[in-house]
């Protein structure tokens, strides 16, 4: 069977597990589509795209009803040359709507110029010009989902004019704002979104994790629903997720004072989730083995567990260096009630901490905290890299290199550089091999054959701890009460 014919097959079934890896084109009404889209064109009227962008390339503007914006982004990234490549998945993942070429450009190496035209060969639009879209895209979504009134989409767009966001709504969906709105304005509403992913999604794996690495009390937990704290732009919120199966997606409520800060909240959620993981191409690597292949069918869908900001999983990684997860998780809830500011919030009659910062940590007294003075200095010390710009914990550097830099500092090894590359970069090939439990599988799994499976080792990871944390470390236990 031809591509082709298993990508039409897949839209007549409307399997989500497709969704986001091809776009269809239907020719007789100039508009593309989701593999989940409930229209179901006749085979010679459409053609597939691997991408939206080749779509709207081809000329075809984004249906109105499955609006493929929302699509999980692929693995396959857009683009020929690992420059655009890596632009576009970071366009995709930015969380600030300003764009500034000369600053985006230089994060890739090269000038602003030159990226421009790498973008134009390779699909037509330049980086400002997609980044313009994405907003419009973001907009779109805020309009049919919630019932945000039209003014504030637009400023959550990143618009300061009404006009002219209508002017370019309608120029890019072809209808204005209003036309497409479906909730009714309710003042004081929270905002409820839907965020799609691709099934099979361990969404209870990752909640394991989550509660077990819990930052302090700015994240808990009722049921199946995720709570967090939220500090952006000197403004204190609320965010609640929770998992509908159903239709493939996340719920995400947001209860934010400063709607600008809505890209920044989804685009965090879906790395919180790894939502635009595509569970059918790793489980295609990793059951090259049989008993890789064995685990997987207990863990199908698993997703690569991170945290809500870079710097907090670095912290946490340092003080949970040789310690239990229990321990390491005291440690952070120690180190928030000690430099954390006030947030002025409150939770069963008690007032929750903010995470504190680089600065704050420097400048606390942390003879409370109960771990060594030598970790307790590496702590310092990370913490004046970052400042200084020495350490950077942006996903777009090069990993190799974050994780020579970062084992300079004194009291960091290959694991705790290793860890953050994984957890805090969201690098999705690393292997802490020297980590307590992976050590162990090592003795179950051949170490030669993990490393055939790149670019996704580090879901192999994920894998093993899920499946054998709580058998090996009973084991090690009782080895250890015999002796």
């Amino acid at each position: 069977m031809k591509k082709d014919d298993i990508f039409y097959q897949a839209m007549l079934a409307r399997d989500p597990r497709f969704d986001g890896k091809f776009f269809i084109g239907v020719k007789t009404t100039g508009i593309y589509c989701r593999p989940i889209c409930p229209a179901k064109p006749k085979r010679e009227n459409v053609e597939f795209f691997s991408n939206g962008l080749q779509a709207e390339k081809a000329g075809y503007r984004p249906c109105l009803r499955c609006r493929p914006e929302s699509a999980p982004h692929s693995p396959a990234w857009v683009g020929k040359s690992a420059v655009v490549q890596r632009a576009v998945k970071v366009l995709n993942a930015k969380e600030s709507l300003s764009f500034n070429e000369d600053d985006f450009a230089a994060q890739f190496g090269v000038t602003a110029r030159h990226l421009r035209r790498l973008f134009m060969e390779e699909i037509g639009k330049t980086p400002k010009q997609l980044s313009f879209e994405n907003r419009l895209n973001l907009a779109r979504k805020l309009i049919v989902e919630t019932s945000l009134p039209i003014t504030e989409v637009a400023f959550a767009s990143g618009f300061e004019s009404i006009r002219r966001f209508n002017d370019a709504f309608k120029d890019r969906f072809k209808k204005a704002p209003r036309e497409i709105r479906r909730n009714k304005v309710a003042p004081g509403a929270g905002l409820r979104i839907s965020l799609s992913y691709r099934p099979p999604f361990d969404f209870q794996g990752l909640l394991t994790s989550y509660r077990n690495h819990r930052v302090g009390n700015l994240e808990w937990f009722q049921e199946n629903t995720m709570y967090r704290l939220v500090a952006l732009n000197g403004h204190v919120g609320v965010i609640a997720i929770s998992d509908n199966p159903e239709k493939s997606c996340l719920q995400l409520e947001i209860d934010f004072p400063d709607t600008a800060q809505i890209p920044a909240i989804i685009s965090r959620v879906r790395h919180l989730f790894d939502l635009d993981s595509d569970p059918v191409m790793i489980a295609n690597t990793l059951e090259a083995d049989s008993g890789i292949k064995k685990i997987l069918k207990v863990s199908p869908g698993i997703r690569l567990p991170s945290g809500w900001d870079p710097f907090e999983i670095a912290v946490a990684t340092i003080l949970g260096q040789l310690v239990s997860v229990k321990m390491g998780r005291e440690l952070v809830h120690d180190l928030i009630e000690i430099a954390g500011a006030e947030s002025d919030f409150e939770k069963e009659g008690r007032k929750i901490k903010l995470f504190p910062s680089a600065k704050d940590i420097i400048n606390a007294d942390l003879t409370k905290l109960r771990t060594t003075k030598a970790r307790k200095q590496t702590l310092i010390e990370f913490c004046k890299a970052v400042l200084e710009k020495r350490i950077s914990l942006s996903p777009t550097q090069d990993v190799e290199i974050f994780m020579k830099d970062v084992q300079k500092l004194r009291g960091i090894g290959p694991w705790t550089a290793q860890y953050m590359a994984l957890k805090a970069l969201r690098h999705t090939d690393t292997f802490p091999a020297s980590d307590l439990i992976l050590a162990r599988t090592l003795k179950i799994h051949d170490k030669k054959i993990i490393d055939q499976m790149s670019p996704w080792r580090g879901y192999v990871a994920a894998l093993f701890w899920k499946n054998y944390s709580l058998e090996l470390t009973k084991t090690a236990l009782q080895k250890r009460t015999k002796s």
